[in-house]
C-alpha cells in the first residue's frame, strides 16, 4: 500500500529527476540555438526546412527556431500561420488516387507504402519532427489549444486539428501515462495546479485544498506523462464515505466527521479535472477511474461501491431552449426532468446531450440515482436547477456497459431511473 509518506517521497524523486533532466536538456538547448542565434528566416521558411532537411541535428535546432518563433506570435498571425500549414502540407489527391490504385492492381509493400506516404498529410511529419527537442511536447499541446480557439468554424483547421489529435492519441496513450497520488505533502508547485485547474467545485483557499487532500477519508490522484512530468494531465478528487452522499456542499462541509476506515465502503469521484485544454477529446479520463477504482479496492477491502456525484451541467440550458414555460411543482417533477433528459435527450449523433454523462456512460458507468438540492451553490442552480447524479461503476460490468453504449448507444440506468424518466410529462 502506498502511504502519504511514500507518495510524497514518489513525488518528490519524480520531480528531482525532472529537474535534473530539465537543465540537463536546457543547456543542450541553448547550445543547440547558437547556430540559428540570427536566423531571420519566416516561421514558414523554416517550417519548410524542418521538413526537407535530412540531418538530424539540424532538425533538433530548426524545430527549436519554430517553437520559439511560434510563442511570439500574436494571434492573427498564429492564425495565419495554421491556415498556412494547412493548406499547404495537406494531402495531395491526385497522388493518393493514384498511389491506390497502384496497389489495387498489384498489392505490394512498395505499393502500399507509396500509398501510406500519398494518404498523410506533411503537416503531420512536421508536427512529429518538432515534438524532437526537449521541452517540445508541453508546448505542441499548448499550440494545440490554440488551433481548437481558430478551427471552431473552419474545415481546414479541424482537418490540421484531427492530424494532430491522432499523433496525440499515441503519444499520450495508457502505456505512457504515470498515476501518481496527490497528498497534502506533494510538492507546492504542483498543489498550486491543483487548485488552478479545478473545474468542477472550485478550491478557495490553501486551506479549503487541505481539506480535500489531508483527511484520511479523501484522496486524489492525476496522471502525468513523463514528458511534462510537473504538469497532470487529468486528477480526480475521491471522497471515502459510508454510503452514497446526496449533497456536494455536506460532503466538502469544514464541520464533517471523518470518516474512520473501518466504515468506509463507497468511492465517491466528485469532481475530474482535464487540466490541459490542448488535450481536448485526447480520452485517457475512462483509465484513470477504472485505475483509481482498482487502486483503492486493494487498500480498502471494504470498499464494496465506486460512483460518482456529478452536475447536470446542460439540464438549464437545454430546458430553456427546449421547454421555457415549463414550473417545477414539487422535488419528484424535478427528479423525472432530469432522468428523462439525461436517457433520452441525444445529439446528432446518438449520444447523450449531457457531456457529464456522455463521459460516464462511456467509460461503463450507469445512471443510479438523482438528487434535487444537492448542489445548493449558484453555478449547481444556474446549470442544473440544484440537482446531481450518481453514476455507478460496477466493476464487473463496466466492460459490458461500455460496448453496448458505444455500440448502440444504449444509457444503462437503475430501474428507479427509468421508471422516473417514463414518468415525466410537461
Amino acid at each position: 500500500m502506498l502511504t502519504s509518506k511514500s507518495a510524497s517521497r514518489l513525488d518528490n524523486d519524480v520531480t528531482i529527476l525532472a529537474d535534473l533532466l530539465r537543465t540537463i536538456f536546457e543547456r543542450n538547448e541553448r547550445r543547440s540555438n547558437t547556430e540559428f542565434d540570427h536566423d531571420e528566416r519566416s516561421i514558414t521558411e523554416l517550417c519548410d526546412a524542418l521538413i526537407t532537411t535530412t540531418s538530424e541535428t539540424s532538425a533538433l535546432i530548426i524545430a527549436n527556431k519554430v517553437l520559439a518563433k511560434y510563442s511570439n506570435l500574436n494571434d492573427d498571425e498564429k492564425l495565419s500561420f495554421f491556415q498556412d500549414v494547412s493548406s499547404r502540407m495537406s494531402i495531395d489527391p491526385d497522388r493518393v488516387r493514384e498511389t491506390l490504385k497502384d496497389y489495387e492492381k498489384l498489392p505490394s509493400r512498395e505499393t502500399y507504402e507509396n500509398f501510406s506516404n500519398a494518404a498523410e498529410p506533411s503537416r503531420q511529419e512536421l508536427i512529429r519532427r518538432l515534438n524532437q527537442p526537449p521541452g517540445a511536447t508541453k508546448k505542441l499541446v499548448e499550440m494545440r489549444a490554440d488551433l481548437l480557439r481558430f478551427g471552431k468554424n473552419d474545415p481546414g483547421l479541424q482537418a490540421f486539428d484531427l492530424d494532430i489529435k491522432h499523433l496525440f492519441a499515441s503519444w499520450f496513450n495508457r502505456g505512457f501515462l504515470v498515476l501518481r497520488p496527490i497528498s497534502w505533502e506533494s510538492p507546492a508547485h504542483i498543489l498550486e495546479k491543483i487548485i488552478a485547474y479545478e473545474a468542477v467545485h472550485a478550491i478557495y483557499s490553501w486551506e479549503d485544498l487541505r481539506r480535500r487532500l489531508e483527511p484520511r477519508d479523501r484522496r486524489c490522484f492525476a496522471f502525468f506523462h513523463p514528458a511534462i512530468p510537473d504538469e497532470p494531465l487529468i486528477f480526480v478528487e475521491v471522497a471515502l464515505t459510508r454510503g452514497t452522499p446526496t449533497s456536494i456542499q455536506a460532503l466538502l462541509s469544514e464541520e464533517r466527521e471523518e470518516v474512520q476506515a473501518d466504515q468506509i465502503d463507497t468511492a465517491v469521484f466528485y469532481s475530474i479535472s482535464n487540466c490541459q485544454a490542448g488535450l481536448a477529446n485526447v480520452s485517457f479520463g475512462n483509465f484513470l477511474i477504472k485505475q483509481v477504482a482498482s487502486d483503492l479496492s486493494l487498500e480498502l477491502p471494504g470498499l464494496t461501491t465506486f460512483v460518482t456525484l456529478s452536475p447536470i451541467p446542460g439540464l438549464v440550458k437545454w430546458l430553456q431552449k427546449s421547454h421555457p414555460d415549463w414550473i417545477v411543482d414539487e422535488q419528484e417533477d424535478l427528479r423525472s426532468l432530469a432522468a428523462h433528459y439525461l436517457i433520452n435527450e441525444k445529439s446528432r449523433n446518438n449520444l447523450p446531450l449531457d457531456p457529464v454523462a456522455r463521459f460516464h456512460l462511456g467509460n461503463g458507468a450507469i445512471i443510479e440515482e438523482i438528487h434535487v438540492d444537492a448542489d445548493i451553490s449558484e453555478n449547481g442552480k444556474l446549470q442544473s436547477l440544484g440537482c446531481m447524479v450518481n453514476y455507478l461503476y460496477d466493476l464487473e460490468q463496466v466492460t459490458k456497459n461500455h460496448e453496448e453504449f458505444v455500440s448502440e448507444g444504449k444509457v444503462k440506468a437503475s430501474k428507479e431511473i427509468e421508471k422516473l424518466a417514463k414518468a415525466f410529462e410537461l
